[in-house]
């Protein structure tokens, strides 16, 4: 898939991060704050999931994955649980004929077999009807684990009768269709990443930040921009490697 090349930022870097990932966190406690049920506070989070999207395509980053349901997520009480799933359901419906004329191709990355078939066969039209989007790759995480992820592929490879290396387990990760992230934020204040792109993550820039999800507008991610920008990233080199000069001899 081709995608737009990067754009110039608002806060003037010439180049954005290709690949922001996000623990979108703190729907239930903006939902408890002004004393409403906590599914009010996902389906504001969905909004700004929305609002985010269109500001990361502004900012000619290539590819957002989000943390929309995790694999631990379904110890949450029932009735979230259900309501999510239904939430989930009606986003769908709603999305992706704008996900279609905007060029969004969506994947949803995570383990199926615990989703309802009617859940299944939402996910999979989806992803059919984006399937031409070039314009920029959302990732929805969704039943997702990182442990799942790099046990998956492990069996996967094992199954095949194939050698489990490094480049063969990378290969093999649910998100091989896209580089790893290069900024990984999370929102709600938490300093963790909750079993989250574990394998991917391993040189992504960490940012995190006290806002809540539903709160996280478009100067918030420039904030987050701005630091990666700032950010010298090395992937084992030393800072003179990276900027091209000779290292002190004194």
């Amino acid at each position: 898939m081709t995608l737009n090349a990067p754009r110039s930022t608002p806060n003037g870097a010439s180049h954005p991060p290709q690949h922001i990932a996000i623990v979108m966190d703190g729907n239930g406690r903006w939902a408890r704050r002004r004393f409403l049920p906590r599914l009010a506070g996902h389906k504001q989070g969905v909004e700004s999931l929305r609002r985010c999207l269109k500001a990361c395509a502004a900012r000619g980053v290539a590819v957002l994955t989000v943390f929309a349901f995790s694999s631990e997520n379904w110890n949450r009480p029932q009735d979230e649980v259900s309501g999510l799933m239904e939430l989930m359901g009606k986003a769908l419906l709603r999305e992706v004929p704008q996900l279609v004329e905007d060029g969004v191709r969506l994947f949803f990355i995570g383990e199926r077999g615990g989703l309802s078939a009617g859940m299944r066969d939402a996910l999979a039209q989806a992803e059919a009807a984006t399937a031409q989007g070039a314009r920029m790759v959302l990732n929805v995480c969704f039943n997702y684990g990182g442990r799942w992820d790099i046990a998956q592929a492990a069996a996967a490879l094992a199954a095949r009768g194939e050698a489990i290396t490094e480049a063969s387990l990378h290969g093999a990760m649910a998100m091989g269709h896209v580089p790893d992230p290069d900024l990984l934020i999370r929102t709600g204040g938490e300093l963790r990443i909750s079993n989250f792109l574990l394998w991917q993550a391993a040189y992504a820039e960490l940012y995190f930040t006290d806002a809540l999800w539903p709160d996280f507008d478009e100067a918030a991610l420039d904030a987050a921009i701005a630091d990666f920008a700032a950010r010298e990233r090395r992937f084992g080199r030393t800072s003179e490697q990276v900027v091209g000069v000779e290292p002190s001899t004194c």
